[in-house]
């Protein structure tokens, strides 16, 4: 184990959605330019405008990162991650591996569950699926490769990911009879969104009277969320799925499109389209965010999302520090997540 990066100060109070109670949100506190630099660590892109708390944030995780990786023996990764040829300048990026060697070892996933549960799905393809298999493999600050060191032991024994999914949302009805890594029911499927997004991975649920639920999990370790306005065309099919559903307050779409907002909306109403899926083998859905407590982008945004709900049971929220609380891993991991993704 190697020493604390930074001394954490509190920052912002936010809101459990799932319970609707307050917690305490810590944020590393600044980190020198000199010391990222020496690091390799000093990235323009982890500034966030008139948001110094999340610049300090992101900085800091990336500067864990590297000291991880340093920690446990790997080598440095560069930009790009993949050099085009042996004359091609390289910047080395203390928060990545070499590509080459990531793939060999499997360095960026922390459990044998997790690396299988990644290899499974990079060896299979979901029709339309947009797949960044570089920044997977060697980018460790990378969510979508987060998501599988959180959810890969489930992947391979149903039983504890039944029991996981019970112990993090009571609620859940049925059982888990599958764990689908980076997931659409149908990409480009007007049916659907008839977009490409999906989540990162999602819990399918047997209820019993031969119909089925689903938990669909969005990761953000690092990110932010930033304004993306929807394509014309398929806001009508946004728009109905929004207001079928009957869960959203007065002006819920004005608020949402073209917002800060609009990544969540959209992952939320995917698992709405299920719900309204004219086959209607899908009745009940959830969708579920998980963040680092320090990330406040996420957890501002997530209260803010949830405050436009007339109806909660189809969204929630949740930090990595309340997933890895409810013991509902096996310890070894659990410990693994801790030293990996949450510096002391």
């Amino acid at each position: 184990m190697f020493p604390p990066f930074a001394i954490w100060r509190r920052a912002y109070r936010g809101r459990n959605l799932a319970e609707d109670r307050p917690y305490d949100v810590r944020v590393a506190a600044t980190v020198s330019r000199q010391e990222l630099e020496a690091a390799h660590c000093w990235e323009a892109d982890d500034q966030v405008p008139r948001r110094p708390a999340m610049t300090d944030f992101r900085r800091g995780l990336r500067l864990h990162q590297a000291r991880w990786r340093e920690a446990h023996g790997h080598p440095i990764g560069s930009q790009p991650i993949a050099p085009r040829s042996d004359h091609e300048p390289l910047r080395l990026v203390g928060s990545r591996l070499p590509l080459a060697y990531a793939r060999e070892t499997g360095a960026n996933f922390i459990t044998a569950g997790a690396l299988e549960a990644a290899r499974a799905r990079t060896s299979s393809t979901e029709s339309h699926q947009s797949f960044d298999h570089q920044r997977l493999w060697a980018e460790l600050l990378w969510s979508p490769a987060m998501c599988f060191n959180l959810f890969g032991d489930l992947a391979g024994d149903l039983g504890l990911a039944d029991r996981a999914v019970h112990a993090w949302w009571p609620d859940t009805p049925g059982t888990v009879i599958d764990v689908r890594f980076a997931h659409s029911p149908g990409r480009l499927d007007p049916a659907y969104l008839g977009n490409l997004v999906a989540w990162d991975v999602a819990f399918v649920l047997d209820l019993g009277d031969g119909t089925e639920g689903i938990v669909g999990v969005v990761t953000a370790y690092r990110d932010v969320n930033r304004r993306q306005p929807p394509k014309p065309r398929r806001l009508p099919r946004y728009r109905e799925i929004t207001e079928t559903s009957g869960i959203f307050g007065p002006g819920a779409i004005d608020a949402v499109n073209g917002t800060e907002l609009i990544h969540i909306w959209l992952d939320h109403l995917l698992v709405l389209s299920m719900l309204q899926h004219p086959s209607r083998a899908w009745r009940w859905g959830r969708l579920v965010v998980v963040h680092p407590a320090g990330n406040t982008n996420f957890a501002e945004a997530c209260a803010r999302y949830g405050d436009l709900l007339v109806d909660r049971s189809t969204f929630s929220s949740m930090t990595i520090e309340e997933l890895l609380d409810a013991r509902a891993l096996p310890a070894q991991t659990t410990t693994a997540l801790r030293e990996r993704y949450l510096p002391s």
